[in-house]
């Protein structure tokens, strides 16, 4: 099953917690047991599985990833989104969920979360999942 799921971010940097929504995916498929896979078609963004607990963590690393990869450092790329680039490479564009059960196997604190960095935008998140042929 695949599915798109369209996203509107509201800064020019956020993390947008999306598990509930991936949850819902999941619901919807019937699937068991198999892989959710999670795609982000953008060069600009990214996804992420980390503490869904407490909102200062995404707050903490979109300051350290902004710290670390300035907005304005004289890069070459003439559109003035090169940092979005380079955050969107190191944070990544895809991951993997383990389903057993019928639920996602995430740890008690984690979610996924899509990561804007050249924002506000549109966007869309493809899941797949992949069922066990068990």
């Amino acid at each position: 099953m695949l599915k798109k799921l369209n996203i509107s971010t509201h800064s020019q940097t956020e993390f947008l917690d999306i598990t509930g929504r991936v949850r819902d995916v999941l619901k919807e498929s019937g699937v068991n047991s198999g892989l959710c896979q999670v795609f982000i078609p953008h060069t600009t963004a990214g996804v992420t599985i980390n503490e869904n607990a407490d909102p200062s963590v995404q707050r903490d690393i979109l300051k350290e990833l902004n710290k670390v990869i300035p907005f304005d450092d004289n890069y070459a790329h003439s559109e003035g989104n090169s940092a979005a680039h380079i955050k969107s490479s190191l944070m990544r564009v895809s991951l993997a969920v383990i389903i057993d059960g019928g639920s996602l196997q995430l740890g008690t604190w984690q979610g996924i979360y899509f990561c804007e960095f050249d924002g506000p935008r549109s966007r869309k998140v493809w899941v797949k999942l992949i069922q066990d042929n068990q």
